[in-house]
């Protein structure tokens, strides 16, 4: 029996790179993005001020140095209220569209703010038609 060398070593080849492809790829999907307290990067902060270095900080906590160095940037120019954590827009209307039946009010709360959203998209659409034709006019008087 013989065997295609030139075959195996394409499989072996593929094998090699799809371990490396799962090893190089991060973190596992699935993954949380933590999120810390105000309170909790206050404190942080405040101990690597008083003189414990970010990398026993990092060590004790798993909190990356980086971020721990990013929190103390944040805290120096703007204080506690930049430790804040700022909330997500997310998407309005998810509310509504997840529930098979609405109130009367919801109703109207959900046509409110689709329309707000249609009012937007058009508020857009005519600011960049308007620059649209300041630009054509600017290049009809230069020729």
């Amino acid at each position: 029996m013989m065997v295609d060398t030139k075959k195996v070593s394409t499989i072996v080849f593929y094998a090699i790179l799809k371990k490396k492809e799962m090893i190089i790829m991060g973190r596992p999907k699935g993954g949380t993005n933590n999120s810390h307290s105000k309170e909790e990067k206050l404190a942080l902060v405040l101990r690597n001020l008083a003189g414990e270095t970010i990398t026993s900080l990092e060590r004790e906590t798993g909190i990356s140095n980086s971020q721990i160095h990013k929190w103390t940037k944040q805290y120096l120019e703007g204080g506690e209220a930049a430790l804040v954590n700022k909330r997500k827009p997310g998407n309005p209307l998810a509310k509504y569209e997840r529930r098979k039946e609405l109130t009367p009010t919801e109703q109207l709360e959900y046509k409110i703010a689709l329309l707000e959203r249609e009012l937007l998209k058009k508020n857009g659409e005519i600011t960049r038609l308007k620059k649209s034709i300041e630009l054509e006019r600017g290049d009809a008087q230069r020729k």
